[in-house]
């Protein structure tokens, strides 16, 4: 499985750790940056082209950030993208089941390496539920996107 992964400088250590697990785990992992540290980069400059790439080939995607929120803001402007905030492994699950998000962003001040590896695992090998009444909601996420 392919799993794309972003973030700015604020979670540039977790992003190297977590592209280390995912490849050991036998994930392809696509790196869209940051590759260095520059406290004046900002998130969309990453985080929108990750999205992109998601929403293009209907992969999965992880997002960082100092607190996920404006990752996870930066993803969902993308169409086609569901970008959930987890900050535990039941969050992770919840978006997979019941919004089959596709993209899981993750605040790597308030997350350790273990947590947030935790977080990806569950987010990664959750399937979407498939039940009814969530997929007529996405259906109207869909179609007002759409617009």
């Amino acid at each position: 499985m392919r799993v794309h992964i972003a973030t700015d400088h604020a979670a540039l250590e977790l992003k190297d750790f977590l592209v280390g697990a995912l490849t050991e785990a036998g994930y392809e992992v696509v790196d869209h940056g940051a590759h260095g540290y520059d406290a004046e980069d900002d998130y969309p400059d990453f985080c929108i082209p990750c999205a992109e790439a998601v929403a293009a080939e209907g992969a999965l995607g992880i997002v960082l950030g100092g607190s996920g929120n404006g990752e996870q803001i930066s993803a969902n402007k993308v169409p086609g993208v569901r970008a959930a905030l987890a900050y535990d492994v039941e969050l992770a699950k919840l978006a997979r089941e019941h919004n089959n998000a596709n993209i899981v962003s993750i605040g790597g001040r308030f997350t350790s390496e273990e947590e947030a590896w935790q977080i990806v695992q569950a987010f990664l090998l959750t399937p979407f539920s498939q039940g009814e009444r969530h997929a007529r909601r996405i259906a109207k996420i869909s179609a007002y996107e759409a617009k």
